[in-house]
């Protein structure tokens, strides 16, 4: 899993509540269980029509979203099913942030078990960095996971909270068997013991 450590980026603005996971990623495109490849994909049912022509309303579309590594959303983003394949999707696309005001517990999960960084804020805050994100690409937003701030094309910093252990394993790379290849050594002095001990396991 690749560090989070400062990010200065393209924010797209999707002031839409409730964007849950099935409009992220369509259940169609589930079957596979590789990460990479779904960013095509990703809002599929808006960002195509029927005939799989881009629609050029719908921001990521547009010229100015279309490296956008940072989305700034409405409400209880993530809500929906469980599906893992929503921030994989998110991920392949080039997001590696989401502020919003709220989001769903599993998709919130999920997001940093995969090198993605979830912003809760105040809603006076989402408004502020909604307007930057709408000003396109010229307007840049800065989020430092280490001083735990996102900072407005206007230089005004809003701090948000993180979990230490999830901030340290975004800083630092770390999804599960990451957490679990730091322990090696340990784990390999047991099985040392542990066969020298029981060799009739």
């Amino acid at each position: 899993m690749d560090k989070f450590t400062t990010l200065t980026g393209i924010a797209a603005p999707m002031p839409l509540v409730n964007i849950d996971t099935d409009m992220i990623i369509p259940k169609q495109f589930l079957k596979t269980i590789k990460r990479s490849g779904l960013g095509v994909s990703l809002f599929d049912e808006m960002r195509y029509d029927r005939d799989g022509n881009e629609i050029p309303d719908f921001v990521l579309n547009k010229p100015a979203y279309r490296d956008a590594q940072i989305l700034v959303a409405g409400d209880n983003f993530g809500c929906g099913s469980s599906r893992e394949h929503a921030p994989w999707a998110l991920l392949d696309f080039g997001i590696r942030c989401v502020i919003s005001t709220s989001f769903a517990d599993i998709f919130f999960n999920n997001c940093f078990k995969n090198g993605i960084l979830p912003v809760v804020l105040p809603q006076e805050a989402v408004d502020a960095l909604m307007r930057d994100a709408e000003n396109g690409a010229n307007a840049r937003l800065t989020v430092d996971l280490e001083t735990q701030t996102v900072t407005g094309a206007d230089d005004t910093a809003y701090r948000f909270e993180i979990d230490p252990f999830r901030k340290h394993c975004l800083l630092n790379g770390l999804d599960d068997i990451g957490l679990t290849m730091e322990r090696a050594p340990a784990i390999d002095s047991f099985e040392t013991q542990m066969a020298q001990a029981r060799p009739w396991i």
